[in-house]
């Protein structure tokens, strides 16, 4: 079985000793490389080409939502989560604009970031239950002073399939939870994207957010 391929990027070097010896001590994980600054990070997401990167949020040099923005342009295959100290919305919309897949709190239990890692890998997007809770409510207060975000031109259907591709599942899952076709499923994500103006699957999760549908996810 080939491994993860993991790239550790936090300007504290205990962090990353400790990230290091709890991830190569799984079985399906491999660190290949470290960086203590955005600018190192980019250099090194060149040079390895990771399946997913840990990315600090504040850091020397390049901070980890521009050293985000920056990897997801030049290799958009390759996944980042958020690993972060800060609860504060702002870096969470920071970090959403970038595209990142993952978001998980320093203070969280270990297996919460071995999952967030496996989820995302296979193309989920993962959500600290902390941080999820902040960006619903941070986009249900603008929803109610805007009038943004509304779902009434969406069909059933296609507010179906968003609600699962919010939630981490690939078309193919979504098609056999919905028993349709995997074309049938691309074909209402495209429509429901362009009636909201949906550009990513991070616009997608934070829409899903703003209307209160992964509470209980």
């Amino acid at each position: 079985m080939s491994k993860l391929k993991i790239l550790l990027v936090d300007d504290h070097q205990m962090i990353r000793d400790g990230l290091r010896v709890l991830l190569n001590g799984q079985a399906d994980m491999q660190v290949v490389g470290e960086a203590s600054d955005g600018v190192a990070a980019c250099q090194q997401a060149n040079e390895l080409q990771p399946d997913v990167v840990i990315m600090d949020v504040t850091m020397p040099k390049m901070n980890g939502a521009k050293a985000t923005e920056i990897m997801k342009r030049e290799h958009p295959q390759i996944k980042v989560i958020a690993l972060t100290a800060h609860e504060d919305k702002g870096y969470i919309k920071q970090l959403l604009h970038a595209g990142v897949s993952g978001y998980v709190l320093k203070l969280s239990a270990a297996e919460e970031l071995i999952n967030a890692i496996r989820m995302v890998a296979a193309g989920g997007v993962y959500l600290d239950a902390e941080l999820a809770g902040k960006v619903v409510n941070s986009y249900i207060r603008k929803e109610a002073t805007t009038g943004k975000g509304q779902s009434r031109d969406l069909t059933e259907r296609e507010e179906e399939v968003l609600r699962l591709v919010a939630q981490g599942y690939i078309n193919k899952e979504v098609a056999a939870q919905l028993g349709i076709s995997v074309k049938t499923v691309e074909s209402h994500k495209t429509n429901l994207m362009e009636k909201l103006d949906l550009k990513s699957r991070a616009e997608i999760v934070r829409y899903a957010l703003s209307k209160g549908w992964l509470q209980d996810s």
